[in-house]
């Protein structure tokens, strides 16, 4: 079978290709784009795609293409839009634009491979047309990764807010039912806390969406570390995984029983943020 390239889908003609210019958009050092466009899309295909610092990457009618780094060699076409007005700022939001519809039925589901072996973030399509393959068409929107299982659940805050924020079904279908004994990690100072999902104190969905909203969950020593260093440490520094997941038949006990044994076994009260 012979490659799809992604012109074959968009097509551009001969004439209007030399008008269309693609955006690379990936980790900047500080953030993580993929994340940001997890939880809100609108930054990526606004803020990011037309974000200028000091390099002028677009003018009023050019096509921009919004890419986003999956891996070493994938993107997502997560827009593409006209270049309606350039504001003239040196650094910040310098340009406005307007989606183009007859491609929405894209927007979030092409992966392209391509192996970029240049610098710079701009680059005309043009130049590079016939390199860009289109590895697969998702069937839907992407959001993230799927439930990898109860054993492999490592996430950070800003992640569990997504989830949890935009209702990620398949994580959703996962948690809201599920007991668990968990571990939140403080990574900057390496401090644990221990917790437990069960019927009485809300199932791993609510008891972790109680997180996401204030950051402590009502524990005493994540809420003095809170009113102490901000919400902004917890989403920085904290990361949440599943010690131990029961279905929800199983009795409240033996769950609390397993939650104090693992504070025994990592010292949570002695070293981290466990008061009981």
């Amino acid at each position: 079978m012979s490659e799809i390239l992604l012109n074959d889908l968009l097509k551009f003609d001969d004439n209007s290709i030399a008008n269309v210019k693609i955006k690379f958009n990936q980790r900047d050092g500080h953030n993580d784009p993929m994340e940001l466009y997890k939880e809100n899309p609108d930054v990526i295909n606004n803020q990011w795609l037309f974000w200028r610092n000091k390099t002028r990457y677009f003018s009023v009618g050019q096509i921009a293409i919004c890419f986003l780094k999956l891996s070493p060699d994938t993107w997502l076409l997560t827009t593409i839009k006209k270049v309606t007005n350039e504001l003239n700022r040196l650094e910040g939001i310098n340009y406005e634009g307007e989606e183009l519809p007859q491609y929405s039925q894209y927007y979030g589901r092409i992966i392209v491979k391509f192996h970029k072996t240049f610098m710079t973030q701009g680059r005309y399509f043009k130049d590079i047309h016939y390199q860009l393959v289109v590895q697969q068409i998702l069937p839907s929107i992407f959001e993230g990764d799927d439930f990898p299982g109860y054993d492999k659940v490592k996430l950070s805050y800003q992640q569990l807010h997504t989830i949890i924020t935009r209702g990620k079904r398949d994580w959703v279908a996962a948690l809201e039912n599920q007991k668990a004994v968990y571990v939140i990690t403080d990574k900057f100072n390496g401090k644990l806390y221990i917790g437990s999902a069960t019927s009485n104190r809300g199932m791993l969905l609510d008891r972790w969406s109680s997180y996401v909203q204030n950051g402590h969950g009502g524990n005493h020593a994540l809420k003095q570390l809170v009113e102490d260093k901000g919400i902004d440490y917890v989403k920085q520094h904290f990361q949440y995984a599943i010690l131990e997941n029961y279905n929800a038949k199983i009795d409240d006990k033996i769950i609390l029983q397993r939650e104090a044994y693992w504070k025994e076994v990592l010292q949570s009260r002695a070293f981290g943020y466990n008061r009981n």
